[in-house]
């Protein structure tokens, strides 16, 4: 499944940065506003060393790790919701995001200059939460009208549009975002349909100086207060040491790196899994002499469901599958030694897939 995350934020805070450090794709990184004017849109590998360790048994021709789609989003000014600065653009390229990346500077630095005059992330993520509301709330009273009159007409299913609507905009009316809302009872299917830009998951990515990589400091203290009562994730990242790390050429350079910072991995690698944990997403693998590869699926899916995100023939024409548990397939060895221990399952439609299983799928069109 394609995963697109947006990363946002005001101007200056580190996004083309950090978006540099996460993909292959050269953002132009300026201390000016408005530096990235069209998105910047790249392809990102999901760490996941469990994939490597079933390459090195298996020897395969080739390996495939999964992606994320990384979109570096211009700069958002207040009054975006109205069409000011790159208002409608920005908030056009949010609509298309799954996820949203929100970048704030909680690092002080006279020689970065803040399109505020001074750094105070709180009030950067209330500048782009209340854009966001307002866009929303927009989109809101104008879908209430269409399904208001069919409503009152004792339409069953316009009177479900409408008192969900209606419950949205009341929240939104007291400077709540839409997520904040909604119950596990809802029709995430009406929910989508409405693409309201602060239904999204959010993680708040702060961009913190070298000393505070490890421990915070008062700006990211504030932040994790203002959003405790959000269903949100919160990671600390120095965009300037992940600009140091993607720069290195071998992969020896920066794990000495690494070591001499005290960093056990990239922030960046953090960040990717915090976003898969926050989207409520897995990987399965497959594994073969031709190659070793990751998917990605939502937790919960099922056998056929897995099986469709390679080909949709799989899904439709799905007999069974066989499973092995990750940790069975690494302390066998091989296909054929689990088989042989009796590690191999075979599991039907109502198989619920768990993280890091590896599968083969048997189907008939």
């Amino acid at each position: 499944m394609a995963l697109k995350c947006g990363i946002v934020g005001l101007p200056n805070v580190g996004k083309s940065t950090l978006f540099n450090c996460l993909s292959n794709a050269k953002a132009q990184a300026a201390n000016f506003p408005f530096c990235t004017i069209e998105p910047n849109v790249g392809t990102i590998t999901v760490p996941d060393e469990r994939l490597n360790k079933l390459a090195e048994l298996v020897k395969p021709q080739r390996i495939v790790p999964t992606t994320v789609e990384i979109v570096d989003i211009a700069g958002l000014v207040k009054g975006a919701s109205k069409g000011e600065g790159l208002g409608n653009q920005f908030l056009a390229n949010i609509r298309e995001c799954d996820a949203i990346l929100h970048v704030l500077r909680c690092f002080d630095d006279p020689n970065v200059v803040h399109v505020d005059g001074s750094v105070d992330p709180v009030r950067d993520k209330e500048v782009i939460d209340i854009e966001l509301q307002l866009k929303d709330l927009e989109t809101v009273e104008a879908r209430i009208k269409k399904v208001e009159k069919q409503a009152q007409t004792g339409d069953k299913e316009a009177k479900r549009r409408h008192d969900l609507l209606v419950r949205i905009r009341e929240g939104l009316l007291k400077g709540e975002s839409a997520r904040a809302q909604l119950t596990v009872n809802d029709d995430q299917a009406l929910v989508k349909e409405f693409q309201l830009l602060t239904t999204k998951p959010v993680l708040y990515v702060c961009n913190v100086d070298e000393k505070s990589v490890h421990t915070g400091n008062v700006h990211t203290e504030a932040v994790k207060k203002a959003v405790a009562n959000e269903s949100a994730g919160v990671v600390l990242v120095t965009a300037a040491i992940e600009a140091e790390i993607a720069a290195l050429d071998t992969p020896e350079e920066r794990a000495m790196f690494l070591e001499d910072m005290g960093l056990q991995e990239p922030g960046v690698n953090t960040l990717i899994r915090a976003a898969y944990k926050l989207l409520d997403l897995q990987t399965y693998f497959t594994a073969g002499v031709q190659e070793v590869r990751a998917w990605t699926i939502p937790v919960g899916a099922t056998a056929p469901q897995a099986a469709g995100v390679i080909h949709s023939d799989f899904e439709k024409g799905f007999i069974r599958a066989e499973v092995i548990a990750y940790d069975d397939f690494i302390a066998l060895g091989s296909e054929a030694a689990c088989r042989a221990a009796g590690k191999l399952r075979t599991e039907g439609k109502e198989y619920v897939v768990r993280d890091g299983d590896v599968m083969h799928f048997l189907f008939n069109v």
